[in-house]
């Protein structure tokens, strides 16, 4: 089954006989589609205009020569954008609104996060509430990673800083809800990651370039041995590694990190 295109088309509240009568297609064969048929190209990019998403996210092609054949690496790329900015909004809201078990957030300040969504800690909020554990992790505002980062942007470690002192005052409500975390990291961040469940779209950082230039992969967990779990490991050894934030305390660095 395209569990992709069942989930999309409920978010959407569209039965598969209106996507016909868009498709100019029988019901019939939008059934097909929903058991896992791949339509004609002329029909995916109707389909995923109409739903407003992207046509990678409902029919991912395995990219080729990509791992070794049948592991995980080779069918758990979804997709890629030239930057975080091409990543449609509909993607990052069907992803988060989605999550039924986890959402994990891994930056610096993911000021766009929260400036692109403002309802984003209202929406993790209910996700809360619906029983998914979410876990956000920042940079420390004055940290040594945050200063090094800043310096190599060739913005500074104070606007850096500050970025990530106005990104959190937009998840200041979370700290009271049940199921919500937020914490401040030290470390050396290679990758901006933000974890939904099994979906994992990863910012990789290229140095001396802000994160938001960069590319971004969306990753499918397939098995233990591929690219997600390495990138939810290492989001893992930074959330144990991170301090709970409270709000006023941004600029007490964690101690015995490097």
């Amino acid at each position: 089954m395209n569990e992709r295109l069942h989930s999309v088309l409920a978010q959407r509240g569209v039965p598969p006989e209106s996507l016909a009568e868009v498709c100019e297609v029988d019901p019939k064969t939008v059934g097909r589609w929903l058991g896992g048929r791949v339509p004609h190209p002329r029909h995916r990019f109707r389909v995923a205009q109409h739903l407003r998403v992207e046509e990678t996210f409902l029919w991912p092609t395995p990219p080729r020569g990509v791992g070794k054949p049948g592991s995980g690496s080779d069918t758990e790329l979804v997709g890629t954008y030239p930057n975080r900015a091409s990543v449609p909004r509909d993607t990052w809201l069907s992803l988060l609104q989605g999550a039924r078990d986890q959402i994990g957030l891994l930056v610096f300040s993911g000021t766009f996060f929260a400036q692109s969504n403002p309802r984003v800690a209202k929406m993790l909020a209910e996700r809360a509430a619906a029983g998914v554990r979410v876990r956000l992790c920042f940079g420390d505002s004055n940290g040594r990673a945050v200063a090094v980062r800043g310096r190599e942007e060739g913005i500074g470690g104070d606007t850096l800083a500050a970025k990530i002192r106005a990104s959190l005052t937009y998840y200041r409500p979370l700290l009271s809800e049940a199921g919500c975390e937020v914490r401040l990291h030290d470390t050396t961040l290679y990758t901006s990651l933000f974890r939904y469940d099994d979906n994992l779209l990863a910012n990789p950082h290229i140095w001396g370039q802000p994160a938001s230039a960069n590319p971004v992969l969306h990753l499918k967990r397939v098995d233990a041995a591929g690219w997600f779990d390495n990138y939810a490991q290492s989001f893992e050894a930074v959330w144990a590694g991170a301090r709970p934030w409270a709000p006023g305390q941004e600029g007490t660095a964690a101690h015995g990190q490097d």
